[in-house]
């Protein structure tokens, strides 16, 4: 039996690429909190910035699962950042969703982030997970399924494209997408 994985009209066995610049624009809910996504990044095996790059460990395995996934890491031993796995099982491949614009569930989200400025709940993946509710338990969960739900994009968008943030390796790779002229992206493109 083939498992599909198309979700929201993306195709996760898609290059990361691809998903990245398809997510933007999409909704995302964690147990009926979220909103639009406005920026992303991508990470693929063979890119050295990617936590894939090295091989599967038992930090990075749920990226070599299934497409459709959720991987779920702490970044420097803080914050959490929530990942889509895409390509097939096996590949090592991902989306970081970097931002959301924040439409549902706002006052739990404030509530998670002790934070009125609704800007800034969701600028940046620590800060979308932290309002999200996301954690280590959200590893490896299908996007598909409760506690996520993943829409299309009601309209098409423009999307705009620049290097990655916050990492040491491959820094001029392209991979990094947002929602034009959007106020909630992490940093301005």
């Amino acid at each position: 039996m083939t498992k599909n994985f198309i979700l929201a009209g993306i195709d996760f066995h898609a290059p990361s690429d691809l998903v990245a610049r398809q997510l933007i624009g999409t909704v995302l809910l964690v147990d009926g909190v979220g909103g639009r996504i406005v920026e992303t990044e991508a990470y693929d095996r063979e890119d050295p910035a990617s936590h894939a790059f090295s091989g599967p460990t038992e930090r990075n395995g749920a990226m070599f699962g299934d497409p459709a996934h959720a991987y779920v890491y702490r970044s420097y031993g803080i914050h959490w950042c929530l990942n889509f796995v895409c390509r097939e099982s096996g590949h090592g491949a991902g989306v970081l969703i970097r931002a959301i614009e924040p439409l549902e569930g706002l006052e739990r989200m404030r509530e998670r982030r002790a934070l009125e400025a609704e800007l800034l709940l969701c600028s940046g993946p620590g800060k979308l997970c932290q309002a999200l509710g996301v954690s280590r338990d959200h590893n490896a969960m299908a996007l598909a399924l409760p506690p996520f739900a993943l829409w299309a994009a009601p309209q098409p968008v423009q999307v705009v494209a620049g290097p990655r943030i916050g990492i040491s390796k491959a820094m001029d790779v392209p991979w990094r997408f947002g929602l034009a002229g959007s106020r909630f992206v992490s940093r301005p493109f």
